[in-house]
């Protein structure tokens, strides 16, 4: 029985034997563990003017944000501020009041010309940096000619304007077509659409920045998409637009109302929201 026992013993100890880490020859030192590979790097050089390295692991990542099911609709950090009917996130400009526009089929409409409502409207809410989109139709019938023709505008800040036309076979003055930075910079190209049809801009604005003294440090600059043309690449405004005067930064300001303009002509609105944007995030 002994000789069974010792036997059982020694094919035991060659088992655990058997399951010892091997070792490295000569050293008697078992192999490391396989290396864990992180999603980045600690040992990269550190990327200029700034704390974090080329592919640093511990760089922050970016926030999820859903897209929309169509590049029209809003992803889920957006400011709907208009769905087709509900216009609580605006006033009227001349006295905050409620606004007295059209709202049917799911547009908003200019009040036509002497009904004795109308006016300028502007969101309650002040924004900076913003990527907004809006959908316009100007009137699909034709009347006037030139700025006579579906004129509107949407203004950041409340004063610097992005110029709403019907620019579709009108021989208006160059920087007042659609798209254009009124009295300043034409659009590259006029991407409009014919009278009535639905069209977009999608457009990202940077507010311009002051230092605590009320210098200018950096103009306003917008990027505008007509039908999803690029019409302006980080153009730089003059200022707050003005008509018939060059426009100059005289009024420190780095946040505002968004601000829709009735200019008479019947133009419609839907799809409209907005995300705020933070261009130092992840720095």
């Amino acid at each position: 029985m002994r000789a069974f026992t010792l036997s059982i013993t020694a094919i035991a100890a060659l088992l655990i034997a058997g399951s010892a880490p091997a070792q490295e020859k000569g050293k008697g030192k078992a192999k490391a563990a396989p290396r864990v590979h992180s999603t980045g790097y600690t040992d990269t050089p550190f990327l200029p003017g700034g704390k974090w390295r080329v592919h640093d692991d511990a760089r922050p990542r970016p926030d999820v944000v859903s897209p929309g099911e169509t590049s029209a609709h809003p992803p889920s950090d957006a400011i709907v501020l208009f769905d087709g009917s509900d216009l609580s996130e605006w006033e009227m400009e001349k006295d905050g009041s409620s606004v007295d526009w059209i709202v049917k089929d799911g547009f908003l409409e200019v009040p036509p010309k002497g009904t004795g409502v109308g006016g300028y409207i502007q969101t309650k809410r002040e924004f900076g940096d913003v990527q907004l989109h809006l959908e316009f139709a100007t009137p699909s019938k034709v009347e006037g000619n030139s700025q006579g023709r579906g004129n509107s505008g949407v203004f950041f800040l409340g004063g610097y304007e992005i110029q709403i036309l019907d620019s579709f076979e009108n021989k208006s003055y160059a920087d007042g077509q659609a798209s254009a930075l009124y009295g300043w910079k034409p659009p590259l190209v006029n991407a409009a659409r014919e009278p009535g049809e639905w069209q977009t801009y999608d457009i990202i604005f940077e507010a311009p920045k002051w230092d605590a003294e009320g210098n200018l440090l950096e103009k306003a600059h917008v990027t505008v998409l007509h039908n999803g043309v690029v019409t302006h690449h980080r153009q730089a405004f003059l200022g707050p637009t003005g008509h018939k005067r060059v426009a100059t930064y005289n009024k420190v300001q780095e946040t505002g109302p968004i601000k829709l303009q009735d200019h008479g002509n019947p133009t419609r609105f839907r799809n409209i929201w907005v995300r705020e944007l933070d261009f130092t995030a992840n720095d």
